[in-house]
């Protein structure tokens, strides 16, 4: 497996005496998808004027407590249910979840499943048990769905955590849908994955993991079920892959599967918390329910987001939402190593 890349350098004159620098400018490609990023280190120590102290993110969080939908007090009154015929009840809850329908959907099928009782935590302070109850009552539903209509095939699953990730609530929660169509990137994954295996008599992912774990450059760690390394080429900063070894679809996830997926999140969430983060987006790319297919497995990825505050400086910009390049400020290989002994 080739990673491709090609470095430029850049000189400049500094002020305030104008001496010579020397900048280091990344192209890499995904090699799957061809997608394109460009890594600038010295990007990320530029003078942000939108930055300040930050203040900590439990006081930020207080002022948006009171009349939350999602909290205990409000939620079996506040939040809609679904029909009987997809569950009975309306709503599906297991532990500290409860999942019930999203009031502004992006399809037929789309829920939303809170994570904690909490109205707030930092993400460190996430247990294992909150993650397998969460992903637990959205397979249930995903396979309720499924059965109601085999068309919708296509589960997704994601996690926005903070405003700056795309979050409209700050109660920590997750977003289940259950689509008759495949999201652009899933089906671009999934077309690239079997294009390479009539190609190379392999999994595209199976060699990824032998080829990073042998190379130990961007290998973070493994467990029974799962993968863990960072992005060669990423399309957001501090990014991780979360690579399944089977199943090819969420909904056929087993109970150690779910708690293996739930511990690796974790220990990626105390590592973003060792790395000063506050917000942070999850998301898995699942084959089609009903479906082996022995080219692609489950996989996820997790990206960091700005640091929650009044004012902040973005991380999309033009070049991503315009121009389809990513320019990213965290080197991957630096991301694995920081990363790695919160997997030992």
């Amino acid at each position: 497996m080739k990673f491709k890349k090609r470095t430029e350098q850049v000189q400049i004159l500094v002020p305030p005496d104008f001496t010579p620098e020397i900048q280091k400018i990344e192209h890499r490609l995904d090699p799957l998808t061809g997608s394109r990023c460009l890594i600038n280190i010295k990007r990320s120590q530029r003078a942000k004027q939108a930055e300040r102290l930050a203040r900590p993110l439990d006081e930020i969080a207080f002022g948006t407590a009171p009349g939350c939908y999602f909290c205990p007090e409000h939620i079996q009154t506040a939040t809609p249910r679904f029909p009987e015929d997809i569950c009975l009840g309306g709503r599906i809850s297991k532990g500290e979840s409860t999942l019930f329908p999203n009031l502004f959907a992006f399809g037929g099928y789309h829920a939303v499943a809170t994570i904690s009782r909490k109205h707030f935590l930092n993400i460190d302070e996430f247990t294992p048990r909150m993650i397998e109850d969460n992903l637990t009552v959205c397979i249930e539903w995903m396979r309720a769905v499924h059965r109601k209509t085999p068309r919708a095939a296509w589960p997704v699953y994601v996690w926005n955590h903070m405003p700056p990730s795309g979050a409209s609530m700050v109660h920590p929660h997750t977003q289940a849908l259950v689509r008759t169509m495949p999201t652009a990137m899933q089906e671009r994954l999934l077309k690239r994955s079997a294009a390479y295996h009539r190609r190379k008599g392999r999994s595209f992912w199976e060699e990824l993991i032998e080829t990073e774990r042998k190379s130990g450059e961007r290998f973070i760690g493994e467990n029974d079920s799962l993968a863990i390394l960072a992005s060669f080429a990423p399309r957001g900063f501090r990014e991780i892959q979360l690579i399944f070894h089977e199943p090819s679809n969420l909904a056929e996830l087993g109970e150690k599967q779910i708690a293996d997926l739930a511990s690796a999140v974790i220990s990626v969430l105390k590592g973003y918390r060792a790395m000063g983060v506050g917000s942070f987006n999850l998301n898995v790319f699942s084959g089609p329910i009903g479906q082996t297919l022995e080219y692609y497995p489950l996989n996820a990825k997790m990206i960091s987001r700005p640091y929650p505050q009044g004012v902040y400086s973005s991380d999309t910009g033009p070049f991503e939402r315009l121009q389809d390049e990513w320019v990213i400020e965290t080197l991957p290989e630096d991301v694995a190593n920081r990363m790695r002994p919160f997997f030992r």
